[in-house]
């Protein structure tokens, strides 16, 4: 199943992406986040008789456009790791961000003109769908809605402005998310998946890696920041970036007025982000 949140004339709305990919179904929830909250989601979205819409003709919102929670994970692609000559840790290393920062997948990203330094990072997102605490891995599993695709857009210079990342993480309108949700029963790997995922700007890949080589697959994730506190549906995890960032070439290169930045996983869709001041 595949769901999203597109933007209607009263607001948004959660959909269901029909069989044929082209069509999107109107379900009875304004935004995804909504419709997770109700423990009979999978049976609602799929008995859904609502309205259709043309996909293409869809402006599509940020897939959860409040989560209550959006933690973020550094440092989890294992090949990156040990290629710049680092050690596997130990536990993940987490951050968050806050929801004023997130933008839909076709949405611009906004070049703050606070920060000379943003960065591209691209990432799996897991959706939860079920509130968890301290799961077990059949419980973690269990509480996974599906997966998204997001871009932790991220200024480098404000990050490193001491050893506490957030302040570079969280800029408003930064940070795209979606185009859809696809739950784990239509990926390889279904809860532990393994997807190609890819960073391009302006047609050139920047990053490029598969899913499998996280250090914390989702459901480590979830039952590791599920012993923290609760987990709640609609609540975002992002799973860390591979190597290809622009803070570590040489020399450094970042986002600029006018670039285009597109972020794709296989098997779940595209992110294409105009970037603007």
């Amino acid at each position: 199943m595949k769901l999203t949140t597109f933007r209607a004339r009263a607001g948004t709305r959660a959909g269901r992406v029909a069989e044929d990919g082209r069509t999107v179904v109107e379900l009875d929830a304004p935004d995804l986040g909504t419709l997770l909250a109700d423990p009979r989601w999978r049976e609602a979205a799929a008995r859904s008789d609502g309205p259709r819409h043309r996909l293409g003709d869809v402006s599509l919102a940020p897939l959860v456009p409040r989560p209550g929670k959006i933690l973020c994970v550094g440092l989890n692609y294992r090949t990156h790791i040990l290629e710049m000559g680092r050690e596997l840790p130990e536990h993940p290393t987490l951050f968050a961000k806050f929801a004023e920062a997130l933008v839909g997948p076709d949405d611009p990203i906004t070049l703050d003109p606070a920060s000379r330094a943003v960065d591209w990072e691209a990432e799996l997102a897991v959706v939860v769908g079920a509130p968890v605490r301290r799961a077990s891995g059949p419980e973690a599993e269990a509480a996974i809605a599906g997966f998204a695709v997001l871009n932790d857009v991220t200024m480098r210079d404000w990050q490193y402005r001491s050893p506490q990342w957030l302040q570079g993480k969280t800029f408003e309108a930064s940070t795209p998310f979606g185009p859809v949700l696809v739950t784990p029963d239509e990926l390889p790997g279904g809860t532990r998946p393994s997807l190609e995922l890819s960073a391009a700007v302006d047609g050139e890949v920047v990053q490029s890696a598969n899913t499998a080589d996280l250090v914390f697959d989702p459901v480590a994730l979830v039952g590791y920041l599920s012993r923290i506190l609760t987990l709640r549906p609609g609540d975002v995890i992002a799973t860390g970036t591979p190597g290809g960032v622009g803070h570590a070439r040489s020399p450094r290169r970042y986002l600029t007025e006018g670039a285009t930045l597109v972020t794709e996983i296989e098997h779940i869709g595209r992110l294409r982000n105009a970037v603007r001041a």
